[in-house]
């Protein structure tokens, strides 16, 4: 599938900024099923210095530095990229669960997403919310996808509840929260069993309800969890939509927890308080082949 993505953010701010630096990651991977075509970044002002480099997870970052006194700053992304599904695991490797823990264990570059990281910390509770779906011996496979499911089918889809500082804790106790809210919270419940888990940013194709017009700018920034497979690889999963991510789940980027692929985050000199305008646009490109649209999904 192909589609248009135009992401922009724009800061009106009290007080004149005469300086910021800044980094955005909303400059899509390039994956095995996600080709991307080059991506036009539009900022305003005209930043006095702009480059490009790989993170630590290895997601693309553009920093950029405005040194010109501005009252509002404006950050536009556009790209145009075809996805395909993703490779699944043989039911070979999908082994007891236990064994996925020791094997995480003991391998260096799966340890940082078995342990706490800013956003997300294991906890007894976490563990014990997930653990009817981790008995003794089930495979791996089996109890992440009945973990999946089980915060679907039980949390609700609530925008107002949560912010970006909301516990995971308190959307446990609340059963209730947003994308963000359920990846850190499936992360966090297979952290605290042991397993290797990471966050991925992206976005997700929504469709608007039958006999509604599509409005430009209405689609939003999406989250969803990818799982260690041992002798495998990364399996996503979206517990905000209780399915595994598709041609529909466009990927920015990964790492530990949010704090680590915001969209946009720096620091400026002046400014005082401001006001935050998102709007994302996930345009599909009709295929050639003239493939139908499936039923909308959650996204946010």
């Amino acid at each position: 599938m192909r589609y248009r993505v135009r992401h922009t953010t724009r800061y009106e701010y009290a007080a004149p900024v005469s300086l910021c630096h800044n980094e955005a990651r909303i400059l899509p991977r390039e994956l095995s099923w996600q080709k991307v075509e080059p991506t036009g970044l539009d900022i305003e002002p005209r930043p006095a210095v702009t480059s490009e480099r790989l993170d630590f997870f290895g997601n693309r970052v553009a920093f950029f530095s405005v040194q010109e006194v501005h009252l509002a700053l404006s950050v536009t992304a556009s790209t145009t990229l075809r996805t395909q599904g993703r490779p699944l695991p043989p039911s070979e490797v999908d082994n007891d669960w236990q064994m996925a823990v020791r094997h995480a264990s003991r391998t260096p570059e799966l340890r940082q997403f078995q342990l706490d990281s800013p956003f997300i910390s294991r906890d007894p509770a976490l563990r014990g919310f997930a653990a009817s779906s981790f008995p003794v011996g089930r495979p791996l496979l089996n109890a992440v996808d009945d973990l999946n499911r089980r915060i679907f089918e039980t949390f609700t889809y609530d925008p107002a509840f949560s912010t970006l500082a909301t516990p995971v804790l308190d959307v446990l106790r609340a059963r209730r929260g947003v994308c963000q809210d359920f990846a850190h919270l499936m992360i966090g419940c297979l952290r605290s069993l042991g397993l290797s888990a990471r966050y991925v940013s992206g976005y997700l194709e929504t469709l608007p309800p039958p006999g509604q017009p599509r409005l430009i700018g209405a689609d939003a920034s999406h989250a969803w969890v990818a799982v260690h497979v041992p002798n495998w690889g990364w399996l996503e999963y979206d517990p905000t939509n209780g399915n595994l991510p598709g041609e529909r789940h466009l990927i920015l980027g990964w790492g530990r927890d949010y704090g680590d692929v915001p969209p946009l985050k720096g620091i400026m000199n002046g400014g005082g308080a401001h006001e935050l305008d998102v709007s994302v646009d996930v345009e599909p490109i009709a295929d050639d082949d003239g493939r139908s649209r499936q039923g909308a999904l959650i996204g946010i």
